[in-house]
């Protein structure tokens, strides 16, 4: 009876193991789909990635190809721009009976290319009675006055424009500024006479 007692006990213990290697075996496989759809989740996010850096760096090749083209584009509407003020300050054309029908003829072709550009996104940075912004506007000048606000753009010697939403040239501009009082004057003539004085002495 003993001996068939430790037989049986022998068997259970046996089948056991057998279960216990199964569920072994059972995890592992388990474990190595988990591992293999890991795998395949990092794959499939490197792809998208390189995707994306793709197509960013084939929008910056066109973008940037068309704002080189865009920005050059320029001088031909401010030559345009040049040929009408020279045309009507020149004297000897100013008697030219023609001379307002060649004008409206280069305000047509002026009026063309800015429609052009508009429609591949290139647009006037707004200037004249505006903020100075530094992002937007390059001051060449200061212009006193008392009416306006300090900062306030009072003039525009060149426009600036945009493609998209990047610069392609600053608007060159005039700003305004408080007239500087009489005493303030004084202290400026006195700083730089003294200045001149300084660079006159010798070391």
């Amino acid at each position: 009876m003993s001996e068939n007692n430790e037989k049986t006990t022998n068997k259970s213990e046996e089948k056991s193991e057998a279960v216990s290697k199964e569920d072994k075996k059972e995890l592992t496989v388990e474990q190595k789909l988990k591992e293999t759809e890991d795998k395949l989740l990092r794959s499939l996010a490197e792809i998208e990635n390189q995707r994306r850096r793709f197509e960013k760096e084939i929008k910056d090749a066109f973008e940037f190809g068309s704002f080189n083209f865009a920005k050059e584009s320029l001088a031909i509407l401010d030559n345009l721009e040049r040929a009408k003020n020279a045309i009507k300050n020149d004297a000897v054309l100013k008697s030219n009976k023609d001379l307002d029908k060649f004008l409206d003829n280069i305000s047509i072709i002026e009026k063309d290319l800015i429609s052009i550009f508009e429609k591949n996104r290139i647009t006037k940075v707004k200037a004249k009675g505006k903020k100075f912004d530094p992002n937007l506007h390059q001051a060449m000048a200061e212009i006193e006055n008392d009416e306006l606000e300090a900062g306030t753009i009072v003039q525009e010697i060149q426009s600036g424009y945009m493609l998209s939403e990047r610069l392609l040239r600053p608007a060159l501009v005039g700003v305004a500024k408080k007239k500087s009082s009489k005493s303030e004057e004084k202290l400026e003539k006195k700083d730089k006479i003294n200045l001149v004085d300084k660079e006159k002495t010798p070391i």
